[in-house]
């Protein structure tokens, strides 16, 4: 590969959220997984070989990097999940079988779906609780300008007063 690629894709990785890691973890997962299914029907053992291996340590990077203080129950059933992709995986390379690989890689898509999903409602509800702010701070001032316009017509009201009671 390119020695620019390569700069490229570090900078991204290092530049990128959690949230976009994640995604980029999936992908890749999603990417080896498809080269393994090539390299059986093409039986190249080894690289089918390499290409499992790889995705197997990105499912142990989704269970080490769960966070089991904020969602416990949703963290163990995660690993319970990802436990199983495992296996599927050592069988499909053992057995050099691709039906274990198609299982793992439905699953896998499906779950970088769903994480994409709640990636964009996380987005939409800090976007509006900023709005909501904004807004607050809005009122705030449509208030002050209430009260100064208040102000303005009580001093118009007295000059009216004094001007009566002085002619």
């Amino acid at each position: 590969m390119n020695q620019y690629v390569k700069k490229y894709q570090k900078l991204n990785i290092e530049t990128a959220s959690r949230e976009q890691i994640l995604i980029m973890l999936y992908d890749g997962a999603i990417q080896f997984l498809n080269k393994a299914k090539i390299a059986i029907n093409n039986n190249n053992i080894e690289e089918a070989h390499n290409n499992l291996i790889s995705t197997q340590n990105i499912i142990y990077e989704f269970i080490n990097s769960l966070d089991r203080e904020v969602a416990p129950d949703l963290a163990a059933r995660l690993t319970s999940l990802y436990e199983y992709f495992i296996r599927r995986l050592v069988e499909a390379n053992m057995k050099k079988e691709i039906a274990p690989i198609d299982e793992v890689l439905g699953f896998l898509k499906s779950l970088k779906a769903t994480w994409e999903k709640a990636i964009e409602l996380s987005k939409k509800e800090e976007m509006a609780k900023a709005n909501s702010v904004n807004v607050s701070d809005d009122d705030d001032i449509d208030d002050e300008d209430e009260d100064d316009e208040d102000d303005d017509e009580k001093h118009d009201n007295e000059q009216v007063d004094y001007q009566n009671n002085n002619l």
